[in-house]
């Protein structure tokens, strides 16, 4: 009778120390072996046992509960001290040894600590990076369009049709100095622009520019065109697949202007330039506008009077007036100011991409006077000096650009730099220059023709600035 009961007390009392001191499996084998050779020590000895069942009964059960107690306690101190010891002990990799080497593993997480410097940070923050410092690499894949897969491209810049002989300007493509930069991805960005507006605001480069985002897009889904003005400067496309509107607004100065111009550039009277007025060409429509680029450009350099508080305050370039010389570049700063301080203030909430200044690559000349553009190769970095001019106007725009940032992030306005100029200059092969024209030396090799050193071939170099639209646009907190 007594085995059974401590033999039954004994596996209550095992089960019960597993339970409460969650014993390892280890340390519950050796108390069930023990208990196991401890009852059959006592079926061999009948008389110790009979003799135990005439000492006092409650004696005996508080002595072999308290011995198992004991031994319980014992293997589940030594096996916890076991257990404690593995997790305190360091992996070999995590010690500290007097090897100079050191593993990988002992580096904390990326994502666990904090940026060493702006260069180098983890996976949940962005890697700080100039997207418009780097070169131009040659890439095999060439255009994203052809000038027959895209039927929007004003014939000025459709080199390949016109006879440009040489292909080789296609097959580059910008990558910056410490950062990768994506291609342009047309369906992520129609994804983006579902039920958007966008406009292109500027002179003759911007809409340059939206046509290469046109003929970008037309792989994936065609424009249709539904407005354009008078002289087809303006034009208004709609994806009716995507609701997306796309616009280009041709205001070369910004500001309200009077032009005496033709189509070929002459001028038959001066520009009359109002300096603090906006051209409402462009400002009555900002309202319905998500996402907007906007630019200045080389019309200031072109002579012209310059009114304020409705009088003639001086000009520009203008012999024989008896007016003040301001200089170009005090109209600019007065343009981009009225500009900026508008596109900060206004209650309408936009994206808006204000781009520098594009050079030109005129050789041995300007436009009107004999320049050209020939080379087939781009510049590498170092290898060509921004003109006076450009420097000028590009330090013109980062000045007022950085005034008007802080205070259009204050006013919930997202305003972002597309500094264009730096790339653009490394590109002397990618204008037109002679083949503005259709086959200029059709009937005559040595004939002189006006080239075009300003605007781009399409396809051409002006396509990547597409990828730094699409980058920022969508990863914009990335790059300083």
């Amino acid at each position: 009778m007594l085995i059974h009961y401590l033999l039954s007390f004994s596996l209550s009392l095992s089960l019960s120390l597993s339970l409460s001191f969650s014993l390892s499996p280890t340390a519950q084998r050796f108390l069930g072996f023990f208990l196991h050779q401890m009852v059959k020590a006592m079926k061999r000895d009948s008389k110790l046992l009979l003799s135990l069942h005439k000492l006092n009964h409650v004696f005996v059960k508080f002595a072999v509960s308290f011995l198992l107690l004991g031994l319980a306690f014992r293997l589940f101190s030594s096996d916890s001290i076991r257990i404690s010891s593995q997790l305190e002990t360091p992996p070999v990799s995590e010690r500290k040894t007097e090897s100079p080497v050191v593993s990988v593993s002992t580096q904390a997480p990326v994502s666990a600590v904090s940026p060493v410097n702006e260069n180098h940070t983890s996976d949940n923050v962005a890697e700080k990076c100039d997207i418009f410092t780097g070169d131009w690499i040659a890439d095999k894949s060439g255009p994203a369009y052809t000038d027959e897969s895209c039927h929007v491209v004003e014939s000025h810049q459709n080199c390949m049709r016109n006879g440009r002989p040489d292909s080789g300007y296609l097959f580059w493509r910008w990558r910056p100095l410490d950062c990768e930069l994506p291609r342009f991805n047309s369906e992520r960005f129609l994804d983006l622009m579902r039920n958007k507006s966008w406009a292109f605001v500027g002179d003759s480069i911007s809409r340059n520019h939206v046509q290469s985002l046109l003929c970008i897009l037309s792989q994936v889904e065609q424009a249709v065109e539904v407005y354009h003005d008078e002289e087809y400067r303006s034009k208004r496309w709609h994806f009716p697949t995507h609701n997306f509107t796309l616009s280009v607004i041709w205001t070369p100065f910004l500001t309200k202007a009077a032009i005496f111009e033709d189509t070929n550039g002459v001028s038959s009277s001066e520009i009359q330039l109002y300096l603090d007025k906006l051209d409402e060409t462009w400002t009555n429509q900002y309202k319905n506008f998500d996402y907007m680029v906007i630019a200045g450009g080389k019309w200031f350099l072109k002579t012209a009077i310059y009114h304020e508080n409705n009088t003639i305050a001086g000009c520009h370039y203008c012999p024989g007036k008896n007016l003040t010389e301001l200089g170009f570049d005090y109209a600019y700063r007065k343009a981009l100011q009225l500009v900026l301080n508008f596109l900060t203030r206004h209650g309408q909430k936009a994206f808006v991409f204000f781009r520098t200044t594009t050079p030109d690559h005129f050789e041995n000349g300007e436009w009107f006077s004999g320049g050209y553009c020939n080379r087939t190769m781009p510049f590498k970095d170092g290898e060509v000096d921004m003109r006076d001019v450009d420097r000028m106007m590009r330090d013109i725009e980062l000045e007022e650009f950085d005034k008007a940032a802080a205070v259009g992030s204050e006013n919930g306005v997202m305003l972002k730099l597309l500094d264009t100029t730096r790339l653009s200059i490394l590109r002397p092969d990618g204008h037109p220059g002679p083949y503005r024209q259709f086959q200029p030396f059709a009937n005559d090799k040595n004939a002189k023709v006006q080239n075009d050193c300003l605007h781009w071939c399409l396809p051409g170099p002006i396509d990547s600035w597409n990828d730094l639209v699409m980058e920022l646009l969508v990863n914009g907190e990335k790059y300083r």
